[in-house]
This record gives C-alpha cells, structure tokens and sequence, in this order.
C-alpha cells in the first residue's frame, strides 16, 4: 500500500516541516540589543559628560567664591558702621573727658584722685620693677 505512505495528514506533515524550515532560513538573525544609534547616543552622552563637567564645576566655585565674597562685603560695612560710630563718639569732648579719666586717671581741677587697690590682690598689685621696665605707653592700657 504505497498509497497509505503518502496519505494527506504525512504529505501535510511534511510540508509544515518544509515550510518551517523556509521561515527559519528567512527570519534574520537575531541581532544585538546595542545598535549602532545607542552606542552613537551614548558616545555623544558620555562626551557632553566630559565637556561640562569642567565648566560646570568652575560654575559651581564661583558661585561659592561670589558668596563668599558678599559675605565678607558685609562684615567690611558693619566694620565701618562701627568704626564711623565711634569715630563720632571720640567727636564728643564729654566722651573724651570720660576716657581720659578713666584710661589716664586724669582728674578736673579741684579734684582729688584716688586710686583704690584690693588687699586680695596684693601678689598681682606688686608689680612695681615689672612695670618699669616696660615702655611706658604699655602701662597706659
């Protein structure tokens, strides 16, 4: 019974196989994730990477330095407030009388000045060679 071996569900078989084996033979290759567009993208990424991080970080400085330099322009103009209210405060003859009298014991005529000393502090009170052998604007203050 030749006629059996070629019956209709071996001859479909077969064709299937055939046809099969033609898909596979046609279907490309499976190519790799990483085409030629993602490695261009990510050479151009990693290259803007490597262009701005130096700009981006001199940014980055000078801002603090910029910061930095206002902070100190601050404290340079309360320095000069203080210094302008106390150049007006020496401006008064009252506050230069007060400062003489008590930095210079300078004393107003008819006046008695006296200098009080505290027992307790009689091994610091003895200062007397010491205090001679410094200039004497050390003294003053």
């Amino acid at each position: 019974m030749p006629a059996d071996r070629f019956s209709t569900a071996i001859r479909l078989k077969a064709l299937g196989e055939q046809a099969a084996a033609r898909v596979q033979r046609a279907r490309p290759p499976r190519r790799n994730r990483l085409t030629g567009r993602a490695a261009l993208l990510a050479l151009v990424m990693c290259s803007l990477v490597v262009v701005l991080a130096y700009p981006i970080r001199q940014y980055i400085s000078q801002r603090s330095d910029i910061t930095e330099q206002r902070r100190k322009a601050q404290e340079a103009g309360e320095a000069l407030d203080r210094l302008r209210d106390q150049k007006a405060r020496w401006q008064d003859p009252e506050y230069v009388r007060q400062q003489a009298r008590r930095h210079l014991h300078y004393v107003m005529p008819g006046e008695t000045g006296y200098i009080v000393q505290d027992g307790s502090r009689s091994a610091t009170a003895h200062k007397g060679p010491e205090a001679a052998r410094r200039p004497w604007y050390e003294n003053l203050w």
